[in-house]
Protein backbone atom coordinates (compact mmCIF):
# COMPACT_ATOMS: atom_id res chain seq x y z
CA UNK A 1 0.00 0.00 0.00
CA UNK A 2 1.26 3.20 -1.51
CA UNK A 3 1.05 6.10 1.80
CA UNK A 4 0.25 9.68 0.15
CA UNK A 5 3.40 11.38 0.57
CA UNK A 6 4.35 8.09 -1.01
CA UNK A 7 1.67 9.22 -3.80
CA UNK A 8 2.36 12.61 -3.70
CA UNK A 9 6.33 12.48 -4.57
CA UNK A 10 5.78 9.66 -7.49
CA UNK A 11 3.20 12.40 -8.69
CA UNK A 12 5.75 15.07 -8.34
CA UNK A 13 8.42 12.68 -9.96
CA UNK A 14 5.79 12.52 -13.22
CA UNK A 15 4.80 15.98 -13.66
CA UNK A 16 6.05 18.20 -15.76
CA UNK A 17 8.42 20.79 -14.66
CA UNK A 18 6.18 23.83 -13.14
CA UNK A 19 6.11 26.53 -15.34
CA UNK A 20 6.41 29.35 -12.92
CA UNK A 21 10.18 27.32 -12.48
CA UNK A 22 10.99 27.94 -16.08
CA UNK A 23 9.72 31.72 -15.63
CA UNK A 24 12.16 32.02 -13.12
CA UNK A 25 15.50 30.16 -15.15
CA UNK A 26 14.49 32.94 -17.71
CA UNK A 27 13.98 35.73 -16.05
CA UNK A 28 17.23 35.17 -13.75
CA UNK A 29 19.41 34.59 -17.16
CA UNK A 30 18.17 37.88 -18.83
CA UNK A 31 18.33 39.80 -15.72
CA UNK A 32 21.79 39.17 -15.84
CA UNK A 33 22.51 40.09 -19.08
CA UNK A 34 20.93 43.47 -17.89
CA UNK A 35 23.07 43.30 -14.73
CA UNK A 36 26.42 42.92 -16.63
CA UNK A 37 25.79 45.04 -19.86
CA UNK A 38 23.36 48.00 -18.10
CA UNK A 39 23.01 48.18 -14.40
CA UNK A 40 26.07 47.02 -13.04
CA UNK A 41 27.98 48.22 -16.66
CA UNK A 42 27.26 51.66 -15.91
CA UNK A 43 30.11 52.07 -13.78
CA UNK A 44 32.78 50.53 -15.99
CA UNK A 45 31.66 52.62 -19.08
CA UNK A 46 31.79 56.11 -17.22
CA UNK A 47 35.52 55.37 -16.10
CA UNK A 48 36.12 54.85 -19.83
CA UNK A 49 34.31 57.92 -21.29
CA UNK A 50 35.60 60.23 -18.30
CA UNK A 51 39.44 59.16 -19.90
CA UNK A 52 38.39 59.11 -23.11
CA UNK A 53 36.28 62.76 -22.92
CA UNK A 54 37.09 63.95 -19.27
CA UNK A 55 33.61 64.58 -18.36
CA UNK A 56 32.32 65.76 -14.80
CA UNK A 57 31.56 63.22 -12.14
CA UNK A 58 28.37 64.97 -11.48
CA UNK A 59 27.24 64.47 -15.67
CA UNK A 60 27.52 60.91 -15.13
CA UNK A 61 25.51 61.29 -12.16
CA UNK A 62 22.58 62.75 -14.12
CA UNK A 63 22.88 60.52 -16.69
CA UNK A 64 22.30 57.64 -14.45
CA UNK A 65 19.58 59.75 -12.27
CA UNK A 66 18.11 60.46 -15.02
CA UNK A 67 17.21 57.25 -16.91
CA UNK A 68 16.34 56.31 -13.51
CA UNK A 69 14.18 58.64 -13.17
CA UNK A 70 12.31 58.49 -16.73
CA UNK A 71 12.19 54.66 -16.18
CA UNK A 72 10.55 55.57 -12.64
CA UNK A 73 7.97 58.28 -14.82
CA UNK A 74 7.10 55.37 -17.11
CA UNK A 75 6.48 52.67 -14.74
CA UNK A 76 2.70 53.69 -14.12
CA UNK A 77 2.49 53.32 -18.12
CA UNK A 78 4.36 50.08 -18.78
CA UNK A 79 2.39 48.51 -16.02
CA UNK A 80 -1.10 49.83 -18.04
CA UNK A 81 0.95 48.57 -21.47
CA UNK A 82 1.60 45.03 -19.83
CA UNK A 83 -2.23 44.52 -18.62
CA UNK A 84 -3.45 45.34 -22.50
CA UNK A 85 -0.70 44.32 -24.32
CA UNK A 86 1.17 41.57 -22.70
CA UNK A 87 4.40 41.32 -21.10
CA UNK A 88 5.93 39.20 -24.22
CA UNK A 89 4.93 42.12 -26.61
CA UNK A 90 6.17 44.89 -24.06
CA UNK A 91 9.31 43.24 -23.65
CA UNK A 92 10.00 42.70 -27.60
CA UNK A 93 9.42 46.41 -27.88
CA UNK A 94 11.91 46.93 -25.42
CA UNK A 95 14.69 45.19 -26.87
CA UNK A 96 14.14 46.79 -30.37
CA UNK A 97 14.94 50.01 -28.31
CA UNK A 98 17.90 49.04 -26.10
CA UNK A 99 19.41 48.05 -29.52
CA UNK A 100 19.01 51.47 -30.56
CA UNK A 101 20.27 53.20 -27.75
CA UNK A 102 23.55 50.81 -27.66
CA UNK A 103 24.51 51.75 -30.92
CA UNK A 104 23.88 54.96 -30.28
CA UNK A 105 26.06 54.57 -26.77
CA UNK A 106 28.89 53.39 -29.60
CA UNK A 107 28.40 56.52 -31.65
CA UNK A 108 29.09 59.53 -29.63
CA UNK A 109 31.03 62.04 -29.34
CA UNK A 110 29.42 64.87 -27.62
CA UNK A 111 27.28 65.09 -24.31
CA UNK A 112 24.19 65.51 -25.75
CA UNK A 113 24.57 62.64 -27.91
CA UNK A 114 25.36 60.69 -24.79
CA UNK A 115 22.10 61.74 -22.63
CA UNK A 116 20.11 60.83 -25.94
CA UNK A 117 21.54 57.42 -26.05
CA UNK A 118 21.15 56.66 -22.44
CA UNK A 119 17.65 57.80 -22.67
CA UNK A 120 16.54 55.51 -25.63
CA UNK A 121 18.39 52.30 -24.16
CA UNK A 122 17.03 53.54 -20.85
CA UNK A 123 12.89 53.14 -22.11
CA UNK A 124 13.69 49.91 -23.86
CA UNK A 125 14.84 48.88 -20.36
CA UNK A 126 12.17 50.25 -18.76
CA UNK A 127 9.91 48.22 -21.21
CA UNK A 128 11.86 44.64 -21.31
CA UNK A 129 13.14 44.90 -17.27
CA UNK A 130 12.09 44.69 -13.82
CA UNK A 131 8.46 45.66 -13.62
CA UNK A 132 7.60 43.34 -16.48
CA UNK A 133 9.75 39.95 -15.85
CA UNK A 134 9.16 40.74 -11.58
CA UNK A 135 5.16 40.74 -12.44
CA UNK A 136 5.33 38.18 -14.64
CA UNK A 137 6.66 35.70 -11.92
CA UNK A 138 5.12 36.92 -8.97
CA UNK A 139 1.56 35.42 -10.37
CA UNK A 140 3.39 32.10 -10.82
CA UNK A 141 4.20 31.83 -6.93
CA UNK A 142 2.78 32.61 -3.40
CA UNK A 143 4.01 30.32 -0.55
CA UNK A 144 7.70 30.04 -2.53
CA UNK A 145 7.37 33.40 -3.32
CA UNK A 146 10.26 34.95 -1.83
CA UNK A 147 12.58 32.39 -2.92
CA UNK A 148 10.96 32.27 -6.36
CA UNK A 149 12.21 36.11 -6.53
CA UNK A 150 15.44 35.68 -4.90
CA UNK A 151 16.50 32.83 -7.48
CA UNK A 152 15.51 35.33 -10.38
CA UNK A 153 17.94 37.60 -8.79
CA UNK A 154 21.02 35.27 -8.67
CA UNK A 155 20.58 36.48 -12.31
CA UNK A 156 20.94 39.91 -11.28
CA UNK A 157 24.08 38.70 -9.44
CA UNK A 158 25.89 36.68 -11.71
CA UNK A 159 25.90 39.12 -14.57
CA UNK A 160 27.62 41.77 -11.85
CA UNK A 161 30.12 39.01 -11.60
CA UNK A 162 30.80 39.14 -15.10
CA UNK A 163 30.46 43.09 -15.31
CA UNK A 164 34.19 43.29 -16.01
CA UNK A 165 34.03 41.44 -18.89
CA UNK A 166 32.93 44.94 -20.37
CA UNK A 167 36.52 46.40 -19.33
CA UNK A 168 38.28 43.50 -21.06
CA UNK A 169 36.14 44.23 -23.98
CA UNK A 170 37.43 48.08 -24.05
CA UNK A 171 40.56 46.80 -23.76
CA UNK A 172 40.35 43.81 -26.60
CA UNK A 173 38.46 45.68 -29.07
CA UNK A 174 37.77 49.33 -27.92
CA UNK A 175 35.11 50.31 -26.18
CA UNK A 176 33.19 51.70 -29.31
CA UNK A 177 32.49 47.77 -30.68
CA UNK A 178 32.07 46.45 -27.75
CA UNK A 179 28.66 48.79 -26.90
CA UNK A 180 28.05 47.26 -30.82
CA UNK A 181 28.44 44.02 -29.10
CA UNK A 182 26.64 44.61 -25.92
CA UNK A 183 23.29 46.19 -27.49
CA UNK A 184 23.39 43.05 -29.66
CA UNK A 185 23.57 40.46 -27.28
CA UNK A 186 21.08 42.45 -24.35
CA UNK A 187 18.47 42.71 -27.35
CA UNK A 188 18.61 39.28 -28.56
CA UNK A 189 18.45 37.83 -24.97
CA UNK A 190 15.12 40.02 -24.23
CA UNK A 191 13.83 38.74 -27.32
CA UNK A 192 13.89 35.41 -26.82
CA UNK A 193 13.36 35.22 -22.77
CA UNK A 194 10.16 37.15 -23.41
CA UNK A 195 8.53 34.28 -25.01
CA UNK A 196 9.09 32.15 -21.89
CA UNK A 197 8.30 34.90 -19.40
CA UNK A 198 5.54 36.21 -21.32
CA UNK A 199 3.50 33.10 -20.63
CA UNK A 200 0.73 34.30 -18.86
CA UNK A 201 -0.99 31.87 -15.99
CA UNK A 202 -3.86 32.70 -16.50
CA UNK A 203 -4.58 29.98 -19.69
CA UNK A 204 -2.50 27.81 -17.54
CA UNK A 205 -4.55 25.35 -15.45
CA UNK A 206 -1.44 24.19 -13.29
CA UNK A 207 -1.52 24.73 -10.02
CA UNK A 208 -0.03 27.52 -7.63
CA UNK A 209 3.27 27.31 -6.83
CA UNK A 210 3.60 24.03 -8.77
CA UNK A 211 1.74 22.09 -5.95
CA UNK A 212 -1.50 20.59 -5.59
CA UNK A 213 -3.87 21.50 -3.03
CA UNK A 214 -4.07 18.23 -1.37
CA UNK A 215 0.01 17.64 -1.17
CA UNK A 216 1.39 17.80 2.15
CA UNK A 217 4.10 20.12 0.61
CA UNK A 218 0.90 22.54 0.31
CA UNK A 219 0.68 22.61 3.63
CA UNK A 220 3.54 24.99 4.35
CA UNK A 221 2.73 28.07 6.75
CA UNK A 222 2.25 31.60 4.71
CA UNK A 223 4.19 34.46 5.44
CA UNK A 224 3.14 37.74 7.33
CA UNK A 225 0.47 39.56 5.06
CA UNK A 226 0.27 36.68 2.35
CA UNK A 227 -3.73 36.18 1.66
CA UNK A 228 -6.02 35.57 -1.57
CA UNK A 229 -7.02 39.19 -1.70
CA UNK A 230 -5.84 41.27 -4.99
CA UNK A 231 -6.08 44.95 -4.74
CA UNK A 232 -6.59 46.86 -7.79
CA UNK A 233 -4.08 49.89 -8.16
CA UNK A 234 -6.72 52.33 -6.64
CA UNK A 235 -7.07 50.39 -3.60
CA UNK A 236 -3.59 49.88 -2.79
CA UNK A 237 -2.72 53.66 -3.28
CA UNK A 238 -4.94 54.34 -0.50
CA UNK A 239 -3.56 52.55 1.62
CA UNK A 240 -0.69 53.60 4.14
CA UNK A 241 1.12 50.39 3.46
CA UNK A 242 1.87 51.41 -0.33
CA UNK A 243 3.45 54.39 0.70
CA UNK A 244 5.81 52.94 3.70
CA UNK A 245 6.81 50.09 1.50
CA UNK A 246 7.66 52.35 -1.21
CA UNK A 247 9.06 54.82 1.14
CA UNK A 248 11.16 52.33 2.58
CA UNK A 249 12.62 51.00 -0.94
CA UNK A 250 13.61 53.71 -2.12
CA UNK A 251 15.86 54.37 1.03
CA UNK A 252 17.46 51.12 0.46
CA UNK A 253 18.49 52.18 -3.21
CA UNK A 254 19.95 55.11 -2.48
CA UNK A 255 22.67 53.33 -1.71
CA UNK A 256 22.52 50.75 -3.84
CA UNK A 257 22.34 52.97 -7.16
CA UNK A 258 25.28 55.32 -5.34
CA UNK A 259 27.16 52.25 -5.58
CA UNK A 260 26.53 50.81 -8.91
CA UNK A 261 26.95 54.42 -10.51
CA UNK A 262 29.92 55.42 -8.34
CA UNK A 263 32.04 52.85 -6.87
CA UNK A 264 33.86 52.69 -9.86
CA UNK A 265 34.49 56.23 -10.12
CA UNK A 266 35.74 56.04 -5.99
CA UNK A 267 38.01 53.29 -6.46
CA UNK A 268 40.11 54.79 -9.71
CA UNK A 269 40.21 58.42 -7.88
CA UNK A 270 40.11 58.13 -4.08
CA UNK A 271 41.68 55.09 -3.65
CA UNK A 272 44.21 54.97 -6.87
CA UNK A 273 43.25 51.79 -8.46
CA UNK A 274 43.68 50.94 -11.80
CA UNK A 275 40.46 50.16 -13.72
CA UNK A 276 40.82 46.75 -13.97
CA UNK A 277 41.08 46.27 -10.12
CA UNK A 278 38.35 48.37 -9.40
CA UNK A 279 36.57 46.52 -11.75
CA UNK A 280 37.39 43.19 -10.07
CA UNK A 281 36.30 44.86 -6.49
CA UNK A 282 33.33 45.76 -8.23
CA UNK A 283 32.33 42.39 -9.78
CA UNK A 284 33.25 41.03 -6.52
CA UNK A 285 30.21 42.53 -4.83
CA UNK A 286 27.74 40.24 -6.73
CA UNK A 287 29.26 37.27 -5.66
CA UNK A 288 28.37 38.04 -2.04
CA UNK A 289 25.04 39.11 -3.37
CA UNK A 290 24.74 35.58 -4.86
CA UNK A 291 24.94 34.32 -1.28
CA UNK A 292 22.28 36.86 0.14
CA UNK A 293 20.08 36.24 -2.56
CA UNK A 294 20.06 32.28 -1.07
CA UNK A 295 20.25 33.42 2.00
CA UNK A 296 17.20 35.68 1.58
CA UNK A 297 15.10 33.26 -0.31
CA UNK A 298 15.02 31.06 2.21
CA UNK A 299 14.43 32.99 5.10
CA UNK A 300 11.81 34.67 3.37
CA UNK A 301 9.43 32.39 3.44
CA UNK A 302 9.93 31.07 6.85
CA UNK A 303 9.84 34.75 9.02
CA UNK A 304 9.28 38.10 8.74
CA UNK A 305 10.42 39.88 5.29
CA UNK A 306 10.55 43.05 7.33
CA UNK A 307 12.77 41.83 9.91
CA UNK A 308 15.55 40.57 7.70
CA UNK A 309 15.19 44.09 5.28
CA UNK A 310 15.81 45.94 8.66
CA UNK A 311 18.44 44.08 9.32
CA UNK A 312 19.74 44.07 5.43
CA UNK A 313 19.30 48.10 5.83
CA UNK A 314 22.04 48.37 8.17
CA UNK A 315 24.40 45.97 6.92
CA UNK A 316 24.41 48.76 3.86
CA UNK A 317 25.07 51.60 5.84
CA UNK A 318 27.87 49.79 8.10
CA UNK A 319 29.70 48.44 5.38
CA UNK A 320 29.77 51.78 3.26
CA UNK A 321 30.73 54.10 6.80
CA UNK A 322 33.85 51.79 7.38
CA UNK A 323 35.41 51.86 3.69
CA UNK A 324 35.23 55.72 3.71
CA UNK A 325 36.00 56.32 6.91
CA UNK A 326 38.83 53.90 7.78
CA UNK A 327 41.15 53.75 4.48
CA UNK A 328 42.16 50.14 4.44
CA UNK A 329 42.18 47.38 1.88
CA UNK A 330 40.17 44.76 5.15
CA UNK A 331 37.49 47.45 5.11
CA UNK A 332 36.56 47.49 1.28
CA UNK A 333 36.75 43.91 1.67
CA UNK A 334 34.05 44.61 4.67
CA UNK A 335 32.06 46.92 2.15
CA UNK A 336 31.87 44.32 -0.33
CA UNK A 337 30.68 41.70 1.67
CA UNK A 338 28.25 43.42 4.12
CA UNK A 339 26.21 45.55 0.83
CA UNK A 340 26.46 42.66 -1.22
CA UNK A 341 25.02 40.20 1.18
CA UNK A 342 22.51 43.01 2.46
CA UNK A 343 21.41 43.70 -1.44
CA UNK A 344 20.73 40.05 -2.35
CA UNK A 345 19.19 39.06 0.84
CA UNK A 346 16.77 42.77 1.29
CA UNK A 347 16.01 43.76 -2.81
CA UNK A 348 13.59 40.50 -3.81
CA UNK A 349 11.81 40.75 -0.61
CA UNK A 350 10.68 44.00 -1.42
CA UNK A 351 9.10 42.66 -4.22
CA UNK A 352 7.70 39.55 -2.50
CA UNK A 353 6.66 41.75 0.03
CA UNK A 354 4.51 44.28 -2.12
CA UNK A 355 3.05 40.67 -3.71
CA UNK A 356 1.58 39.09 -0.10
CA UNK A 357 0.52 42.45 0.75
CA UNK A 358 -1.23 43.29 -2.64
CA UNK A 359 -1.71 39.68 -4.66
CA UNK A 360 -0.23 39.32 -7.76
CA UNK A 361 -3.21 40.52 -10.20
CA UNK A 362 -2.81 43.92 -10.49
CA UNK A 363 1.09 43.82 -9.29
CA UNK A 364 2.30 45.58 -12.63
CA UNK A 365 0.36 48.39 -12.42
CA UNK A 366 1.00 48.74 -8.30
CA UNK A 367 4.50 48.61 -8.87
CA UNK A 368 4.47 51.11 -11.71
CA UNK A 369 3.40 53.52 -9.40
CA UNK A 370 5.10 52.57 -6.75
CA UNK A 371 8.54 52.95 -8.90
CA UNK A 372 7.76 56.77 -8.79
CA UNK A 373 8.69 57.10 -5.25
CA UNK A 374 11.15 54.77 -5.50
CA UNK A 375 13.03 56.51 -8.17
CA UNK A 376 13.32 59.60 -5.41
CA UNK A 377 15.98 57.23 -3.63
CA UNK A 378 17.32 55.86 -6.64
CA UNK A 379 18.04 59.53 -8.08
CA UNK A 380 18.76 61.49 -4.99
CA UNK A 381 22.07 58.87 -3.95
CA UNK A 382 23.87 59.49 -6.85
CA UNK A 383 23.27 63.31 -7.40
CA UNK A 384 24.35 63.83 -4.07
CA UNK A 385 27.25 61.80 -4.02
CA UNK A 386 28.76 63.01 -7.41
CA UNK A 387 27.97 66.69 -6.60
CA UNK A 388 29.41 66.66 -3.25
CA UNK A 389 32.63 64.49 -4.94
CA UNK A 390 32.51 67.50 -7.41
CA UNK A 391 32.89 70.40 -4.98
CA UNK A 392 34.78 68.33 -1.84
CA UNK A 393 37.31 66.82 -3.65
CA UNK A 394 36.53 63.08 -2.50
CA UNK A 395 33.54 60.53 -2.18
CA UNK A 396 33.52 60.92 2.03
CA UNK A 397 31.23 63.40 2.51
CA UNK A 398 28.91 62.33 -0.10
CA UNK A 399 28.78 58.35 0.78
CA UNK A 400 28.54 59.55 4.30
CA UNK A 401 25.47 61.51 3.75
CA UNK A 402 23.95 58.15 1.31
CA UNK A 403 24.86 55.74 4.12
CA UNK A 404 23.08 57.59 6.30
CA UNK A 405 19.88 58.22 4.69
CA UNK A 406 19.43 54.39 3.95
CA UNK A 407 19.69 53.54 7.63
CA UNK A 408 17.07 56.45 8.22
CA UNK A 409 14.80 54.39 5.87
CA UNK A 410 13.78 51.54 8.80
CA UNK A 411 11.47 54.41 10.32
CA UNK A 412 9.41 53.90 7.05
CA UNK A 413 9.95 49.66 6.98
CA UNK A 414 8.51 49.56 10.79
CA UNK A 415 4.95 51.60 9.58
CA UNK A 416 4.82 48.54 6.58
CA UNK A 417 2.60 46.00 8.06
CA UNK A 418 0.10 44.63 6.03
CA UNK A 419 -2.71 46.88 4.73
CA UNK A 420 -6.54 46.99 6.02
CA UNK A 421 -8.31 44.70 3.55
CA UNK A 422 -11.44 46.93 1.73
CA UNK A 423 -14.26 45.14 1.66
CA UNK A 424 -14.42 45.77 -1.93
CA UNK A 425 -11.06 43.91 -2.91
CA UNK A 426 -11.61 40.91 -5.20
CA UNK A 427 -10.84 37.56 -3.70
CA UNK A 428 -8.89 35.19 -5.72
CA UNK A 429 -8.79 31.43 -4.73
CA UNK A 430 -5.27 30.69 -6.09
Amino acid sequence: MTSPAGSALSSSRSRPIYTGWKVVGASAAYWALQSMLWMQGFGNLAVELRGQFGWSKTLFSAAFSGTRTGSAVLGPAVGAAIARFGTKNVMRTGSVFVFLGFIGLSQLQTKLHFFIAMAVAAFGITLAGFIAITSALVQWFERKRAMALSMQTMGFAVGGFAGPLLVVGFGWIGWRPTMIAAGAILALGGWVAAGVIGTDRATSDEPMDGVDADDPLNSTRKAEGVNEVHFTVQQALRTRTFWMVSAGHGSALVVVSTVIAHIALYLTEDRGFSPQRAALIAGAIPVFQLIGTGLGGYLGDRINKRLIVAVAMCMHTIGLLLMVWIISPVTIGAFVVLHGIAWGARGPLMQAIRADYFGSTNFAGIMGWSSIIVMVGTVAGPLLAGYFADSRGDYQFGFTVVALLTFAGNIFWAFATPPVIPASAQHVVS
